[in-house]
C-alpha cells in the first residue's frame, strides 16, 4: 500500500485505532440506551442489534473464502457454526474473520454492565461502576491473572469508562468526579496506545509512532467532550443517520472479503479503480444487509425473544402465556383457589 497510495497510506496506517474510538462511543451509548430498561429489555436491546448482521456476516465471509480461497481458507463447518455464537473466542474457535475479536470484548462490557442495570440504572450506580471497574482493571494488571485479565480487560476498560462517564456530563452535568474519571481513562489509554505502537508496526507493516497514537487517542477525547458539553448539537447532518446504521455491518464485512477482492482483481484492475470501486460496493452491501437482513430479522428476533422474557416474568408471576403472546390469569386463579385450602391442612 505505500507505494500504491504514498499519501493516503501516511493516514490509513493508524487505522487500527478506530476499534478503540468505538469503544469510547460504546460506553457513551450504552449508558444511554440502558438508562430506565429493565434487564429483560437491555437483554434483548442487546442480542437484536448485534447477531442479525453478524450472522449474515459469518454465513457471507464463510461462501466468499470456499469459492475464492486466495486470502485465507474455509474453516471447518463446525468452527463456522460456532462461530454464530460471537463467543468463538474465550472458546479457543478460530474466527471466520479476524476483526470479530472485538465483538467478545463489547459484548464483556455489555454483562458487566446488566449488573448494574439489574439494580436499576441510577447516577450514582454508573458513577460506581466505572469506579469498581477501573480498580478492577488495575488490580488485573498488577496480579498478571489470567483470569481477571479475561473478564475485566484492562487494555480497553477505560474507553468505555471514559465513555460512560461522558454520557453522565450529557445527560445531567460536567463535576470535578466526571472529569477525574475521564482523565484517569485519558491516562491510561494514551499509555495503552503509546505501548502498543510498536506492535502496530508488526501487524500493519508500517511504522507507527507513538506520538501520533497518543495523539489520536486526545482528538477521540475532545471529540466526545464537544458531544458531551453540548458544543456539537449544531450537527444535524442527514447522512449522519445512515452512515451510522451501515457502519457495523461495514465493519464486519470489509476485511476478510475487501482482502480477497483485492487478491482476486489486482491484476485485472487498476489500483484506483479497484480500490474506489470495492469501497462503493462494500457500502452497498452494508445497506443491503441494514435494509434486508437487520430490520426484518431483527423484528422477528425481538418478536420471539419479548415472548420468550414474557414467559419466564409469568413464571415468576404465577402467570402463564398463551401461544399467541396474551397473557392469561389460568394458573393465577387456580393457585388462589387452591393454595388456601393447602394452607388450612397444614
Amino acid at each position: 500500500m505505500p507505494q500504491l497510495f504514498p499519501i493516503l497510506h501516511t493516514f490509513a496506517q493508524y487505522g487500527w485505532m478506530g476499534v478503540h474510538l468505538f469503544f469510547l462511543i460504546s460506553g457513551f451509548v450504552i449508558c444511554m440506551t440502558a438508562w430506565g430498561k429493565s434487564l429483560g429489555d437491555y437483554f434483548l436491546s442487546r442480542v437484536v442489534r448485534l447477531y442479525p448482521a453478524f450472522w449474515f456476516s459469518v454465513l457471507a465471509t464463510t461462501a466468499v473464502v470456499t469459492l475464492l480461497p486466495v486470502q485465507t481458507h474455509r474453516l471447518p463447518w463446525s468452527q463456522v457454526a460456532f462461530n454464530l455464537t460471537m463467543i468463538a473466542e474465550p472458546a479457543n474457535v478460530p474466527l471466520v474473520d479476524g476483526v470479530y475479536w472485538t465483538l467478545w470484548t463489547e459484548l464483556k462490557f455489555y454483562l458487566l454492565f446488566a449488573l448494574v442495570v439489574w439494580r436499576g440504572v441510577t447516577y450514582r450506580r454508573v458513577v460506581f461502576f466505572c469506579v469498581l471497574w477501573a480498580v478492577a482493571s488495575l488490580a488485573a494488571t498488577a496480579s498478571h491473572n489470567a483470569l481477571l485479565t479475561a473478564v475485566f480487560t484492562p487494555n480497553l476498560s477505560m474507553f468505555f469508562v471514559g465513555g460512560i462517564a461522558f454520557y453522565l456530563m450529557y445527560r445531567f452535568r460536567p463535576t470535578g468526579v466526571l472529569w477525574g474519571i475521564v482523565g484517569f481513562s485519558w491516562l491510561q489509554t494514551q499509555y495503552v496506545m503509546a505501548a502498543q505502537a510498536p506492535i502496530a508496526t508488526l501487524s500493519t507493516g508500517a511504522t507507527q509512532r507513538w506520538w501520533i497514537s497518543v495523539l489520536l487517542v486526545t482528538i477521540f477525547y475532545a471529540a466526545m467532550a464537544g458531544v458531551a458539553l453540548g458544543w456539537l448539537s449544531w450537527v444535524r447532518w442527514q447522512w449522519l443517520t445512515v452512515a451510522g446504521a451501515l457502519t457495523y455491518p461495514l465493519y464486519l464485512l470489509h476485511d476478510v472479503i475487501g482482502f480477497t477482492m483485492i487478491r482476486w482483481l489486482h491484476r485485472a484492475i487498476p489500483h484506483w479503480p479497484l480500490m474506489l470501486g470495492l469501497l462503493a460496493a462494500m457500502l452497498v452491501l452494508a445497506w443491503l444487509v441494514h435494509r434486508f437482513v437487520e430490520r426484518p430479522v431483527s423484528a422477528l428476533l425481538k418478536r420471539w425473544i419479548r415472548h420468550g422474557i414474557a414467559d419466564i416474568r409469568a413464571e415468576r408471576t404465577g402467570y402463564s402465556v398463551s401461544v399467541g403472546g396474551e397473557e392469561t390469569k389460568a394458573q393465577g386463579l387456580v393457585a388462589a383457589a387452591v393454595e388456601p385450602a393447602i394452607g388450612a391442612h397444614r
